[in-house]
């Protein structure tokens, strides 16, 4: 199956790209589209997170990430950091229509400088453009995406 830049949305959109981490025991994509999809993204302590979480906009998309798995999830930020939750709010996109592991992802962009394998530890990292256009190539696109 071909992908095509029109298909995966890459080329119309404007704003940033990150990764959110979590394990599923603390936060299951089951959870996230519980209640319309929409949840507030806290409870993130590191500094460095918290910075980027700060910088995201309305219209970022982000990865949704669970170490060990191979399915990617995306979600949107709808709602910039608030302080009195010290939290973003993210509403779920879609899942992507063919797994990506860790293990592709480092063959498929060795070479390429991406926070996560720098940085495993951070629960939310940015995501270049031509990574994440790589990875949603891997993937296929993600639900929604048209």
């Amino acid at each position: 199956m071909e992908i095509s830049d029109e298909n995966l949305k890459l080329e119309e959109k404007k704003g940033d790209y990150w990764l959110l981490k979590t394990e599923p025991a603390e936060w299951s994509w089951d959870d996230q589209t519980a209640n319309g999809g929409v949840a507030n993204w806290d409870g993130v302590k590191n500094k460095q997170s918290q910075k980027y979480m700060k910088s995201m906009k309305l219209g970022d998309l982000c990865f949704f990430y669970h170490s060990g798995a191979k399915s990617r999830r995306v979600v949107e930020v709808v709602r910039e950091w608030y302080d009195e939750g010290e939290a973003v709010d993210v509403k779920a996109v879609g899942e992507m229509r063919a797994a990506v592991g860790l293990a592709e992802m480092k063959k498929e962009l060795k070479g390429v400088e991406f926070a996560l394998f720098r940085q495993p530890r951070l629960s939310v990292l940015p995501v270049e453009k031509g990574v994440w256009e790589r990875v949603c190539r891997m993937g296929g696109g993600y639900e929604d995406d048209d």
